[in-house]
């Protein structure tokens, strides 16, 4: 209902502040600001983009919670879109979403609104409920002591690859 609600009441808004500004400033200041402000938002949207991507880095190498930075990321993505978008009240909202208070007001409201029900990083997966009775549907984690079977075929030492290589490995 509410995505019904902004498919339909965004454009009817876009719409009245183009006939309102165009009818104070005339069609081509119109125009104008219209193109400015999405060369403007561009560069913002990357300036902020890059921010955010290189907190995400950050935050994975130094084994963090990602979510936050992510959060932000898909706010620029959205903000983008927006500047994007032909329209004073897109533009105002996606200029919004470009500062980085804006974006944290919005990430702790939604975050509000949401209840995480498990969050794990790295380690070994969860033990499943089923193992150790009858036949397994699908991998298993092995305990200590199993006995893992397999296929293998030996490669000549004589084989060569058909391709120059990376340069990662030696040939």
């Amino acid at each position: 209902m509410w995505l019904f609600l902004a498919f339909l009441l965004v454009p009817l808004i876009e719409i009245a502040l183009f006939i309102q500004v165009g009818g104070l400033i005339g069609l081509w200041p119109t125009l104008a600001i219209v193109v400015i402000t999405a060369i403007v938002g561009t560069a913002l949207v990357r300036s902020q983009g890059l921010r955010a991507l290189g907190e995400l880095q950050g935050s994975f190498s130094r084994l963090e919670d990602p979510t936050t930075p992510l959060a932000h990321g898909a706010m620029i993505l959205l903000a983008g879109a927006l500047l994007l978008t032909p329209g004073f009240f897109t533009d105002a909202v996606g200029f919004a979403l470009c500062t980085p208070q804006f974006r944290s007001a919005v990430l702790r409201y939604l975050s509000s609104k949401v209840t995480v029900q498990r969050f794990e990083m790295g380690g070994r997966p969860p033990p499943r409920a089923d193992m150790g009775r009858g036949p397994s549907r699908g991998p298993r984690a092995p305990k200590d002591g199993d006995v893992i079977e397999g296929d293998f075929t030996e490669v000549p030492d004589d084989k060569r690859p058909n391709h120059p290589g990376s340069g990662w490995t030696k040939h």
